[in-house]
């Protein structure tokens, strides 16, 4: 019998996956689930893109590229952060991935290793503390306090860090908060980070575009050159672009270490599908009126959403700023009864709005905070509205 790694039992999947598959396979099975699980834009990846596609392999020659990307996409790459940021980089300090995540994992390879720590805000995405373990580091937790938004503080960070952090991993707007910065909070943890020589800053900035209330998001790495130096920022278009399945993540920082990255993905993956970086230097260079609407139609989807939430029983929820999920509090709720048992934390109190209330959400414990379950309103509005009221029909039960 083959043994496996420690790095490979070490590692848990995906809980996010695991619940879009379930209400998947219950939709197949002619049950109507409404699934709040999904981490993808509903809308269609905008026909200039996929036009640009179609041209691009009616031509026939698709062929290997560079293996961090072209430099037709580099550059197109490298015009978004000055126009977007205010940064500019260098194409050498530029690597494009596949997806955001690849490029995440590629940091971590090149940073981390066994003994040093990363630290992670929490709420996290469920994928940052298992992509710093494969690297052999420790993942340590912040956890930003729901009256302040979910965001930490200065003082939290400082705390935290010890001669073994290497990495801070920032993720504004977040995912699975919808939580955003300020261009003074950054610039406070700023002052708390250029003191270490030995930390760098991962910046996932992947839901930049999707933002609300005239709020402007802002790049930790434009806060001073010094910040500049130390961050790798991380992009991609899947959630601006309705691109997710795309594959096309990117990253820009210090020129060693996006080197260091390329080799790694050289060995691992080659380059990013070819098709694909096509389509997104079209994305890149022709963002327009797409994005317009989906935004607004994110915006009304947030408000009702959290309405909703707000005026049930047992939660509550914060409104978020960014991205397109909403964190409730559901604290209450897992004191209350059902079926004669206490529910007792967020894994089963999904587990019961699944099979009774047929909404799929994913527990709060997988993002670190079992006080909460985390909605995606990536879906319809009238999907929404059907999910709140089988949601409130349940609570009503309790």
């Amino acid at each position: 019998m083959m043994q496996l790694t420690k790095r490979a039992l070490n590692v848990k999947p995906s809980a996010t996956l695991a619940i879009n598959a379930k209400a998947k396979e219950m939709r197949a099975n002619g049950i109507n689930v409404i699934n709040f699980g999904a981490g993808e834009p509903d809308f269609p990846t905008p026909a200039y893109i996929r036009e640009k596609a179609i041209e691009f392999t009616k031509q026939g020659n698709i062929l290997y590229t560079p293996a961090s990307g072209t430099l037709e996409i580099k550059k197109a790459i490298q015009d978004k952060f000055k126009k977007d940021n205010n940064l500019e980089y260098k194409t050498s300090q530029i690597i494009v991935s596949n997806g955001a995540k690849h490029s995440i994992h590629n940091v971590c390879q090149a940073l981390l290793e066994e003994g040093d720590e990363a630290i992670i805000p929490a709420p996290y995405w469920v994928s940052y503390p298992e992509l710093v373990k494969l690297s052999g580091a420790t993942p340590k937790f912040i956890f930003g306090k729901e009256e302040n938004g979910f965001k930490i503080t200065p003082e939290q960070l400082e705390e935290a860090i010890t001669e073994k952090t290497k990495l801070f991993i920032l993720n504004s707007p977040s995912n699975p908060t919808g939580s955003m910065y300020t261009k003074e909070e950054l610039e406070g943890l700023a002052k708390v980070i250029e003191k270490y020589d030995q930390l760098a800053v991962l910046s996932d900035e992947i839901y930049e575009k999707l933002v609300f209330d005239g709020n402007k998001h802002v790049s930790i790495a434009s806060v001073s050159e010094k910040m500049k130096e130390k961050t790798i920022v991380i992009n991609g278009v899947s959630k601006a672009f309705s691109m997710t399945g795309w594959r096309i993540g990117y990253a820009a920082g210090d020129e060693q270490v996006i080197k260091a990255m390329s080799s790694i993905q050289s060995h691992a993956t080659s380059n990013p599908n070819t098709i694909a970086q096509v389509a997104t230097v079209a994305a890149l260079e022709g963002e327009g009126e797409d994005l317009t609407m989906m935004v607004k139609a994110f915006d009304e989807r947030r408000k009702y959403i959290v309405k909703r939430l707000n005026d049930m029983k047992y939660i509550s929820c914060v409104m978020p700023k960014g991205a397109f999920y909403v964190m409730p509090n559901i604290s209450k709720l897992k004191k209350c009864v059902y079926e004669g048992k206490e529910i007792g934390s967020s894994t089963e109190l999904c587990r019961i709005l699944l099979e009774s209330a047929k909404i799929a959400c994913v527990p709060g414990i997988e993002f670190g905070g079992d006080d909460f379950i985390r909605l995606s309103y990536a879906t319809s509005l009238e999907n929404i509205k059907e999910g709140m009221d089988n949601l409130e029909a349940f609570v009503n039960t309790l």
